[in-house]
């Protein structure tokens, strides 16, 4: 087949089903039938001679030829939809609902100044924060559960950062911080220099999203042979904040969360004893909004939120 008799709806199929990895849900977001997708991938394949996609358990996967011609088909399906699109939106008129993913510190940092963009300018928007349950929110995101998600997400963003552009997922870096110590202001430990082995003689507290007690902390330890106990993991950075203001406890927080756990009159802050990565807060969102205007408008909110 030659590209004059190719139908052209068959390379928009093509690039939601590479979005979505899941035919039935490539269906729902084209507003058509599963056997109706299924028929153009069919067409697709035979124009094209080549499989393109193979069944997994949970959807499909591209072979090496999709990979291939994703990032080229797109940049010309988003020309031609820039090109016949509206030139603008009217956001004071804009009536749609956003469900974000983040922890509740973050949320704290990022919504105050959000929301009162919202309010003058597009009352129409109403936000939706929906609980970050893991350190991996794709699965979220390709379901359609949330349209972005923030928080710190390494392993994540350093396997999309390794897929050569043709990933689901798009992510974008909001800004990068240090890791502090904290404990009450009378802890056995605040009148002196933190050391490695009084911070491993200590009881911790974690923040895990997933319940695990095993952070950063533990890895870089496990470096340099020691090892500490977490005796209690918690799932949001304010509750952290006050467990450790009430007890013996110690706990690491990003720096740039202190001032939203809100407890700093009760904290004293320790310059960990021992090297940390520093923690990068990244925005993920699927690429099938990544040119919708409002979709972008409100990214671009979520990051002027950080300044």
């Amino acid at each position: 087949m030659s590209f004059l008799t190719l139908d052209l709806n068959l390379l928009r199929v093509f690039d939601v089903i590479m979005s979505e990895q899941n035919l039935t849900r490539a269906a729902d977001r084209l507003a058509t039938t599963q056997p109706a997708v299924s028929n153009a991938l069919k067409r697709l394949r035979e124009a094209l001679r080549d499989e393109l996609f193979v069944r997994t358990a949970h959807g499909v996967k591209p072979t090496p030829r999709a990979e291939e011609l994703w990032p080229r088909i797109r940049v010309a399906l988003s020309d031609l939809e820039a090109l016949l699109a509206p030139p603008a939106f009217n956001l004071s008129e804009l009536r749609t609902t956003f469900r974000l993913a983040m922890a509740d510190s973050t949320a704290s940092l990022l919504l105050p100044s959000v929301m009162r963009t919202i309010q003058a300018h597009a009352p129409g928007i109403d936000l939706r924060m929906v609980a970050l349950q893991s350190r991996d929110p794709r699965p979220m995101l390709l379901q359609g559960e949330i349209e972005v998600a923030v928080g710190s997400f390494p392993g994540v963003v350093a396997q999309l950062s390794g897929e050569q552009g043709s990933a689901a997922i798009q992510h974008h870096r909001l800004y990068s911080g240090k890791y502090i110590c904290i404990m009450r202001r009378d802890h056995p430990l605040s009148k002196s220099e933190l050391t490695v082995d009084s911070y491993c003689a200590a009881m911790h507290a974690l923040v895990s999203f997933s319940g695990r007690s095993h952070g950063p902390a533990d890895d870089a330890l496990a470096q340099i042979g020691r090892t500490r106990r977490v005796g209690l993991t918690v799932n949001q950075f304010y509750t952290v904040g006050r467990v450790v203001a009430e007890s013996d406890l110690i706990a690491i927080v990003p720096r740039h969360l202190l001032k939203t756990i809100g407890m700093e009159e009760l904290l004293t802050v320790k310059e960990l004893p021992f090297e940390l990565p520093a923690v990068h807060v990244d925005m993920l969102w699927h690429d099938r909004d990544s040119r919708k205007a409002p979709h972008r408008w409100l990214r671009a909110q979520l990051e002027s939120g950080v300044h």
